[in-house]
């Protein structure tokens, strides 16, 4: 079997969201190397599909890589949160919009060559909105977009986040198929 092995892990640096870490790794073939590893808290996305078929998604800017793109309601759970409430309350803060009862879609690792991230993702067929959201800076606007385009914005890049792309595929397809009703 071709398996690495983590002989043990120093951390290098440390906040409040990440924990970056250089660990020994041994390799098959019996030679070591240092590896850096990101250690990070779970991630809760959520969104609604409403009966029209659309998805309430956020539009935003990300600093790091310069693109703007449609994205899912996220953020990092909370120390001793439950995962599918903080996915709600991602949701309300940032799109204000609480969704209805929650369903768990999938649990996707972006980047599991150099980071431990887990992402939630959950939905909804139902949300009530609330009013403007706490968290407006998050996004430039928040609408509900067609599910039946989500291959051509991802086409077009303005889908890109892992996440988002392979949450809005499952349910672009669940859709497709009459499996988003109730």
């Amino acid at each position: 079997m071709s398996v690495w092995k983590n002989h043990g892990e120093k951390t290098v640096y440390e906040n409040p969201w990440l924990t970056l870490n250089l660990a020994d790794v041994e390799l098959p073939d019996g030679r070591h190397l240092d590896h850096y590893v990101i250690r990070q808290r779970p991630v809760a996305l959520a969104t609604t599909v409403n009966e029209a078929g659309e998805a309430l998604l956020l539009w935003r800017h990300r600093f790091i890589t310069d693109t703007w793109g449609w994205e899912l309601a996220a953020g990092v759970v909370e120390h001793g949160e439950d995962i599918e409430a903080a996915a709600a309350r991602e949701m309300l803060e940032e799109t204000g919009w609480r969704p209805g009862p929650l369903r768990h879609l999938l649990t996707v690792e972006p980047s599991n060559g150099l980071a431990d991230g887990r992402h939630h993702v959950y939905w909804s067929t139902t949300a009530e909105y609330i009013g403007h959201p706490e968290d407006d800076f998050e996004s430039e606007r928040r609408e509900w977009v067609p599910l039946d385009s989500v291959p051509s914005l991802i086409e077009r890049g303005e889908i890109r986040s892992a996440n988002a792309v392979a949450a809005l595929l499952l349910l672009h397809h669940m859709h497709a198929t009459g499996r988003t009703a109730d």
